[in-house]
């Protein structure tokens, strides 16, 4: 798939006192993409459409270009201690996405500008936990990956933490757009994580994003530039065929990796789940999916403060994992599943 191109762009007027606002702006004024300004992301008004489904398809492929203003981090336990703030938003149609009920009803992508603002409060962040290793998750609101290729924040982060004695940095995508990452000074302290699925989940339910053999081939790359490497293989699906699907996952993945990175690998397992309200939203944004969410079908799980979501009964919760742990004790023996959920 061709990397993402914003079809509307809309700029803050403080974002052009940073250099990487007004590179932006230069960049699609040369591209002919239409630009306006906006005193403010809340501000953000009349994206096109007639109704509400083609306002919120056209608020995906509308990019904002703002500044962070808020350098307090938020937490991002338990994969690490805080969220290090670079975009919000996603360019993907996934049409399971957590992000559909957090986003509203124009999930605009927004970019932030101000980096060098941003790692100095990173830095703070990580002088405070001295002389513990403190973790920064990148990709808590976005999809950072398939953004970079027109701001490289994400580059410019990977070589900030390598700098760094007790700074380590993940993020996960779902995009194959890795080239310009290969070469970055990382010195290992950057998790490269792809969210990997069936061949059947990845065309059935991820539109926008990058297919099976893309991301696999990807994450070759990506190992072979020395990274420390992980795969979220999420959310799992029961479907016809479910396990010779995820079988093939896992046999594609181990012939492209190359030996030394299976011995560092990481793998997270996350079925799949949704909520009363995520469903509501999900059939009316996508109203042609086949994504099965019958809640006679399901176990209601409950959650943090009173909230619950339905996710797969114990039987089926307990073969997908045993199936999956069965093909990474097969194919990587020296991996780490971190957590199944």
């Amino acid at each position: 798939m061709k990397a993402f191109t914003p079809q509307l762009v809309y700029i803050e007027p403080r974002a052009l006192d940073y250099p990487l606002g007004r590179q932006l702006k230069e960049k699609f004024e040369e591209e002919g993409v239409e630009i306006r300004e906006t005193t403010s992301h809340n501000q953000v008004r009349n994206i096109p459409g007639n109704n509400d489904l083609q306002q919120y398809r056209n608020a995906k492929s509308t990019l904002v270009i703002g500044v962070r203003k808020t350098l307090k981090f938020d937490t991002s336990k338990p994969s690490a201690e805080y969220a290090l703030p670079l975009a919000t938003g996603c360019m993907g149609h996934c049409h399971y996405c957590y992000l559909q009920t957090t986003l509203g009803n124009k999930p605009y992508i927004r970019t932030y500008v101000n980096l060098d603002e941003i790692f100095e409060a990173t830095d703070k962040y990580i002088e405070e936990r001295s002389p513990e290793i403190t973790r920064f998750e990148a990709a808590c609101t976005s999809d950072v990956v398939g953004l970079d290729h027109l701001t490289h924040s994400l580059k410019k982060t990977i070589e900030h933490i390598g700098q760094t004695d007790l700074g380590r940095l993940r993020f996960v995508t779902k995009y194959h757009h890795v080239d310009h990452l290969l070469d970055a000074k990382h010195n290992g302290n950057t998790r490269f994580r792809f969210s990997v699925n069936s061949d059947y989940v990845i065309k059935q339910f991820e539109p926008g994003t990058s297919s099976f053999l893309e991301r696999i081939e990807a994450a070759g790359k990506v190992a072979k530039a020395d990274y420390p490497l992980g795969f979220i293989v999420a959310p799992l699906i029961l479907h016809d065929g479910w396990k010779e699907g995820y079988h093939e996952l896992f046999e594609r993945l181990e012939a492209i990796l190359p030996p030394y990175a299976k011995k560092d690998l990481t793998f997270e397992l996350i079925q799949h789940r949704f909520t009363k309200t995520a469903k509501n939203i999900i059939q009316k944004r996508y109203p042609k999916s086949k994504l099965e969410m019958n809640e006679e079908e399901r176990k209601y799980k409950w959650g943090r403060y009173g909230r619950g979501k339905y996710v797969y009964k114990d039987d089926q919760a307990g073969d997908l994992k045993e199936t999956i742990q069965t093909y990474i004790d097969r194919f990587f023996p020296e991996a780490k599943m971190e957590y199944f959920t």
